[in-house]
């Protein structure tokens, strides 16, 4: 029997309950199975500059197993993965968009999700929007998402300087690399200031 015909595994009954989580290092301290994968078993998905996409499979409450290529019948697609796993988080994970004390912005969610936010380009159209501007993003931590308006230099500053903060911080640690949501293109691409 294969990984993917086990009950535990069949696609049919872990499909609403696959997320996509996005890693710099591929590891992870709160996922069962997170201390030991690579690319060589496990599905990703190269995202913006040095981000990576892999996917869960919620097990509880506060439980997550990282999906492996071994636990996906052969007829699952990447793409057809990474559609599930965000619908799933449009349905069943709520982003909200908090102020800093320096003028920035941060994506708050549940403690889990909060960099898989990056992962939907309508919530960065519409904060450029709103604010009449392209956005300088961080996302250093599993839990932390923050950004600025790219013309307002100081806060962008201190946007640099809070993402350092949370990158130090215990847990699962992402990326300093700053990152830049174009208004017009419309596209998250690596930040050089």
């Amino acid at each position: 029997m294969r990984k993917y015909e086990e009950e535990h595994y069949q696609y049919d009954k872990i499909k609403d309950k696959i997320y996509p989580w996005v890693k710099n290092e591929l590891t992870d301290q709160q996922a069962l199975n997170g201390k030991n994968f690579s690319e060589k078993d496990t599905p990703v998905i190269g995202f913006a500059g040095d981000l990576k996409i892999i996917f869960v499979i919620k097990r509880g409450e506060e439980s997550y197993e990282v999906l492996k290529d071994a636990m996906l019948p052969p007829e699952i697609a990447v793409e057809e993965l990474y559609h599930t796993a965000c619908e799933n988080l449009v349905r069943d994970v709520e982003f909200v968009i908090g102020n800093t004390w320096y003028g920035g912005f941060g994506i708050i969610a549940d403690g889990v999700h909060e960099a898989s936010s990056v992962c939907f380009r309508h919530i960065w159209q519409v904060c450029a929007d709103k604010l009449k501007d392209d956005l300088v993003i961080y996302v250093p931590h599993k839990d932390t998402v923050i950004f600025a308006p790219a013309s307002q230099q100081k806060v962008v500053e201190q946007l640099r300087d809070h993402a350092k903060g949370a990158y130090e911080a215990e847990g699962d640690k992402i990326s300093l690399q700053p990152y830049f949501f174009s208004k017009e293109r419309k596209e998250l691409t690596t930040y050089e200031n």
